[in-house]
């Protein structure tokens, strides 16, 4: 009887000393994922690019909700815009399109896509790709959202981009001109003004083909295209150069001979 005392004695004592090691366990707090975002965004504000991007991956884990996991991946790929790192940017915008594709900030995605790559345009020689890939993103932005907010800034940025492209392409004619290659000059200027009939400086183009047909020989494209560009632009400075040139290859009248009278 002792003995059995003795060992529930010893239970007790070792029960005791187990519940006294383990530590007391306090109810997790429910996670917050609005002030978290707000905290996020107070972290952009202040440039701490990384601690914010942080938060809002915790967000995107987080977020019960479902409510701010789709702004914080937006507020991701606006922190690479703010942190000048436009790849990462555009990865990051395209990742929100593809999870969230009906989002009522998709529209806002795919337009900021197209400003990363506009916002590389810094003169035809340098911008033509950023030119060329704002404008492919830009189309689609019409095409996918053709109710977006952004409606009336696109037109005009499609308009850049198309006479960056088309000086890009303007520049590269008259470096064949230079170079002498006549034949890759014309084809040049044609497929400009075939994809650009709008080109804010057509007459230049008219006024280079027209010189670059005669150079390579084919006269009468050349009186062709030299008078539709006095045609179109009479008032033009270049139309009075496209005359002259004109008036050169006229051939020259020859005074008639007088008959000898007897």
């Amino acid at each position: 009887m002792r003995k059995l005392i003795a060992l529930s004695v010893l239970f007790l004592v070792l029960f005791l000393a187990s519940c006294a090691s383990k530590p007391v366990v306090k109810p997790t707090a429910e996670f917050d994922a609005e002030k978290s975002f707000a905290r996020a965004n107070k972290l952009l504000e202040d440039k701490e690019y990384a601690e914010a991007r942080t938060t809002l991956l915790e967000i995107k884990n987080r977020d019960l909700t479902k409510k701010f996991a789709p702004l914080a991946q937006l507020r991701v790929a606006d922190s690479y815009v703010k942190e000048e790192e436009p790849d990462l940017a555009v990865a990051e915008y395209r990742k929100f399109l593809e999870m969230y594709p009906d989002h009522r900030h998709a529209a806002y995605a795919q337009y900021q896509i197209a400003m990363v790559y506009f916002n590389q345009i810094e003169d035809p020689e340098r911008g033509y790709g950023g030119a060329a890939r704002a404008l492919a993103e830009f189309e689609k932005l019409k095409k996918d959202f053709p109710r977006n907010p952004y409606r009336d800034l696109v037109d005009l940025r499609i308009e850049k981009c198309r006479n960056t492209i088309a000086d890009y392409e303007y520049m590269v004619g008259e470096f064949y001109m230079k170079k002498g290659t006549y034949g890759a000059a014309v084809a040049r200027f044609q497929s400009l003004l075939a994809a650009y009939p709008d080109y804010k400086k057509q007459e230049k183009v008219l006024l280079s083909l027209g010189l670059a047909y005669k150079k390579s020989g084919n006269r009468d494209k050349s009186a062709e295209t030299l008078r539709l560009l006095v045609e179109k632009y009479p008032s033009s400075p270049l139309a009075s150069e496209a005359k002259k040139v004109l008036a050169s290859e006229s051939p020259e009248k020859k005074p008639e001979k007088k008959s000898d009278k007897k």
